[in-house]
């Protein structure tokens, strides 16, 4: 394919795009310093909409420029000052704007005004400080992620990643006071910093050897890398991919940011976070192109964790849970995209994802709010008549993840399956089979949560009412966006021209090489959505009828302690590595370096304190060792007779 990141579609002096572009990424800030800073003085009604005006007119701005790309189809790269200079690197910090990061930008500030509007509302009982504290992280969330999208080379993009990654610390650990949130937040953050080890020596070998870290400069350049270049700077930034979006083995710390509020689980799972390694690689299409050996790779992982997550999320009980591993299976999904050489579908998936996983969370918020906190959907049933708008809703992005037809998950579902298909029938039967267990676990939760009879406690019935409307609107939008936003790619094959395939062709790679036949892809669609329908059906019979109450055996067993996964990495990698540190401690610390510098201590101390015994005070000491000094010179100079010799060499 005709190279299409030259520079006949760099504008660098696109003057309107110049005006704006800094915008988004200032109003987030300035929301995160204003409530930061003045968090003790602020009220909470304030403190929500300043966090929240500031994401809406990022979204504004964000429509703004994209209806521009969408009208004009240029790429600007808006340059604000030199970052890095040296003899032979440059480094400008710089904001690019194009058809995919425009997208991103609609995703990252319409998703996330959303949810802090819900926010506002979920978070009430919060003090005001801590209420206060607690948008200027989310604030700071959004302002990063933003950072990470418009960079316009592989180090800006990296500021972003790492701020991210801090956000998602700070508000994993919100509630810093329960330390096993604490250990949820550092869990996270640790993992990505390994993945993050990755991206960085990836940026550092694309320096090494393409001088340029621009990814105009580095793609225009790009056949100037070998083989084995091209695949060591791939698999690099696969590895940080990994981490940030939660593939095996860096998956385990997305559960556990459950810990964090539900609001923030939506940003992380739907708007952000997870979101960044599918816009990287995608990004570093024309790149993943030059290396098979990483396509395939990135294929096999996707698929294996959407396969291996699915088959968690079966058997897990706390709402927030099922939805968690549902995402990683879906972030998988993406990765199976990715892999195929379908960078469109992967990013047609980011969109509609957003839609319904941010619809999903929120939906299991409210529940969590009408149910005074109840997480296990055990102890829930019979919602759908207390909680009408979040049970429709809910539904709603059930049925749109589940992949059924006219449903948004659909239309990006099929089309990563199609390409999985023509890359390999395997990939293919593997993809449907999470397919259907995406649609079984789902219709698992939705079953166990609002139908049958309810089996809380009598307190918690008698409280159950819907949420306000600052939850329900943003709950309502999300659903019509699950609803219908897959038409923007329906396919030729269904009377479609899929628009977004077209708006994002000068950036991603042509898929035509994925093209099957029509009557191929006609009896692909059905089967899928016919073996999805059946989990459906049978997920629902069996459990609005009955529920699962008992604990899980054998097999169920293993899958609701999550494959053991957890306890495996324990064993094999933490207590390991805290033998090694408590060994440094104790022995090299304390017993070696400290023992040593305290020794030297030690010695001085008691030098001192015996000479100061010479110090008595008593005259006839002070006589006697004047007289056995004169004694000892003049026995000194009988023998010698170079007292002045032997006093110079003395000292």
């Amino acid at each position: 394919m005709e190279q299409t990141h030259n520079s006949s579609f760099i504008t660098h002096n696109s003057q309107h795009m110049n005006k704006l572009v800094y915008l988004i990424p200032l109003f987030p800030l300035v929301g995160f310093l204003i409530n930061g800073l003045m968090r003790k003085s602020l009220s909470k009604s304030l403190t929500g909409i300043i966090g929240s005006v500031a994401i809406l007119a990022s979204f504004i701005v964000s429509l703004i420029l994209f209806l521009d790309v969408k009208t004009n189809g240029a790429m600007a790269v808006n340059p604000l000052f030199t970052f890095i200079k040296t003899q032979t690197l440059t480094i400008d910090f710089a904001f690019q704007v194009d058809q995919l990061s425009s997208l991103f930008l609609l995703i990252i500030t319409g998703i996330g005004f959303l949810i802090h509007v819900y926010s506002a509302s979920y978070m009430h009982e919060e003090e005001p400080q801590h209420f206060a504290r607690y948008f200027a992280y989310l604030n700071l969330f959004v302002f990063s992620m933003l950072l990470l999208v418009l960079g316009a080379n592989y180090v800006i993009m990296f500021i972003g990643w790492e701020g991210v990654g801090l956000c998602s610390y700070l508000l994993i650990g919100y509630w810093f006071k329960n330390n096993n949130y604490n250990y949820a937040a550092k869990k996270a953050f640790i993992m990505n910093r390994i993945g993050d080890l990755g991206f960085l020596l990836a940026v550092f070998w694309i320096i090494n050897k393409l001088g340029t870290v621009s990814y105009a400069e580095v793609f225009a350049n790009a056949s100037k890398l070998t083989a084995a270049d091209a695949t060591a700077i791939t698999m690099l930034l696969f590895v940080g991919a990994m981490g940030k979006s939660a593939q095996i083995p860096l998956y385990t710390w997305l559960p556990d940011a459950m810990a964090g509020p539900t609001p923030v689980s939506a940003l992380i799972h739907a708007a952000t976070m997870v979101t960044a390694g599918i816009y990287m690689i995608a990004r570093s299409n024309v790149l993943y192109n030059m290396s098979e050996f990483t396509m395939h790779v990135v294929a096999i992982v996707g698929l294996a964790t959407a396969l291996f997550s699915a088959t968690i999320a079966i058997k897990q009980n706390d709402i927030k849970k099922v939805l968690a591993y549902s995402t990683v299976s879906q972030l998988g999904y993406m990765f199976l995209g990715l892999g195929c050489g379908a960078y469109t579908g992967a990013v047609f998936h980011v969109m509609t994802h957003a839609f319904f996983k941010a619809l999903l969370f929120l939906g299991a918020g409210s529940v969590i709010h009408a149910m005074h906190h109840e997480q296990d959907i055990r102890n829930m049933g019979g919602l759908k008549k207390k909680l009408p708008i979040t049970h429709i809703t809910f539904l709603l992005g059930c049925i749109a993840i589940s992949g059924m037809p006219p449903f948004s998950g659909f239309f990006s579902k099929d089309e990563i399956l199609a390409a999985a298909y023509a890359h390999s029938p395997i990939y293919w039967v593997l993809g449907v089979a999470g397919a259907a267990m995406t649609a079984f676990y789902m219709f698992r939760l939705y079953a166990t949560t609002f139908l049958g009879n309810f089996r809380g406690t009598h307190d918690q019935e008698h409280h159950l009412h819907e949420s306000p409307k600052a939850m329900t609107i943003p709950l309502m939008i999300l659903a019509l966006l699950s609803v219908v936003g897959g038409l923007v790619g329906v396919p030729e094959i269904l009377g479609g021209h899929h628009e977004l395939h077209h708006f994002l062709s000068p950036v991603l790679v042509s898929e035509k090489a994925h093209e099957i036949p029509h009557n191929t892809e006609y009896m692909l669609m059905g089967i899928s959505v016919a073996i999805a329908a059946i989990a459906i059906l049978f997920a629902v019979n069996k459990f609005s009828k009955n529920p699962e109450m008992k604990e899980a055996e054998g097999l169920g067993k293993v899958l609701a302690n999550k494959w053991y996964v957890d306890e495996l990495y324990d064993n094999i990698v933490v207590k390991p590595l805290g033998s090694l540190a408590a060994f440094f401690k104790n022995i090299i610390e304390k017993s070696g370096i400290d023992g040593a510098v305290n020794g030297v201590g030690k010695l001085v101390q008691y030098g001192s304190r015996q000479t100061r015994l010479l110090q008595s005070g008593q005259v006839g000491n002070y006589i006697l060792i004047m007289v056995l000094a004169f004694v000892l010179i003049i026995f000194i100079w009988i023998n010698d007779g170079h007292i002045y010799r032997f006093i110079t060499k003395l000292f």
